[in-house]
């Protein structure tokens, strides 16, 4: 089974491990530019005129240098809540105790009950989070800390993503590069569900969800479709 693994280059050994015996082709479609720190405090600065946040929410473990700056216009009693495994423990690494972890933002707004909140996460974050909040009069500031920029792949690459039994994708930036390379046989695996509603606006195989019972089932997913009658 070949897979090929869109993060950066240096970002996808957790996805090795849990993919197994799969063979693994790395194929970065995105890189991060990141904000200075001196321009983030000066967002953040601006933000905490609404402050002290009584909730900061970090939706991407590469906020993680900027989590100190940020705690300076939060309560001393903050909630943290983080989107995903790989930013909780980015924000544990920080010494930040974790309130509480959700599989999207938008999962997050809607366990949160009150706020000031602050958001911090990508220039393109999507605004769920922000919708959710707004709409039950939670008041919300979103700061960014850095940018996803798209990366075009080579003819290898290209290559790759056309004969991949199955393409990992991290973010809807990623999947906007990969979505007209990609065959229509092939499985998306993404982490979750705010990825994979872009994904299945214009491809029907998805699956959800970064762990070892996805690559179990994706493996079956392949070795079933090889062993059909109608496969070459």
């Amino acid at each position: 089974m070949l897979v090929v693994v869109t993060r950066e280059a240096g970002r996808n050994d957790a996805l090795r491990e849990w993919l197994g015996p799969a063979t693994i082709l790395e194929v970065p479609l995105t890189a991060t530019t990141y904000r200075s720190l001196e321009a983030v405090e000066a967002d953040l600065a601006r933000a905490g005129e609404r402050g002290p946040f009584a909730v900061l929410v970090v939706t991407s473990a590469r906020s993680r240098n900027y989590l100190d700056a940020a705690r300076r216009v939060c309560a001393r009693d903050v909630e943290v809540w983080t989107v995903g495994p790989a930013t909780s423990g980015a924000v544990t690494d920080a010494g930040l105790l974790v309130t509480g972890e959700a599989p999207s933002a938008l999962e997050v707004a809607r366990r949160l009950d009150h706020g000031p909140v602050l958001a911090l996460g990508a220039r393109e974050m999507r605004g769920e989070l922000a919708h959710e909040l707004s709409a039950r009069a939670i008041l919300v500031e979103t700061v960014a800390c850095y940018e996803t920029v798209p990366l075009e792949p080579d003819e290898a690459a290209r290559g790759a993503l056309a004969r991949a039994d199955a393409v990992v994708v991290g973010a809807p930036s990623a999947w906007r590069v990969a979505r007209t390379l990609v065959s229509s046989a092939t499985w998306v695996v993404v982490p979750g569900e705010t990825t994979a509603a872009v994904v299945r606006a214009d491809h029907d195989r998805v699956l959800v969800g970064w762990r070892a019972e996805v690559a179990r089932r994706l493996e079956e997913l392949v070795a079933g479709e090889r062993s059909s009658p109608g496969a070459q």
